[in-house]
């Protein structure tokens, strides 16, 4: 069983930054690629930021030149360094772990975090 667990979430002024964690544990051979949503009351879960397991990051248009997505690949751990935050950022962010792994010739699967609250005050 896999389980990831986000944490650093919380509340920051405008324009402060928070840096949010997400730690994969369990069976785990191998990760492809980890990433960050977000959902705002009454919004879709959206796509905020994903890294491969090589490194090769991509990003929202609303988090270009503000967020930056990193990984610890040794940690199962992906991070999410928010700067400048706005008071639109405000959302549960959401970790996921694509094509995880528990040996090396086992089909990857998909699984998601609970969840951490960033709110962003003005």
């Amino acid at each position: 069983q896999v389980q990831l667990d986000e944490s650093g979430g919380g509340l920051v002024q405008a324009g402060g930054s928070l840096r949010l964690s997400c730690a994969a544990s369990g069976s785990i051979f191998s990760i492809n690629a980890m990433g960050w949503y977000r959902q705002a009351p009454g919004d879709q879960r959206e796509l905020v930021a994903s890294i491969t397991s090589g490194g090769s990051a991509d990003y929202a248009d609303t988090a270009k030149g503000r967020f930056t997505i990193s990984r610890d690949n040794a940690k199962n751990t992906v991070y999410l360094q928010m700067n400048n935050q706005k008071p639109e950022d405000r959302a549960v962010y959401y970790c996921k772990g694509e094509g995880i792994r528990y040996y090396r010739f086992a089909s990857g699967e998909d699984y998601w975090g609970k969840g951490a609250l960033v709110t962003v005050s003005t």
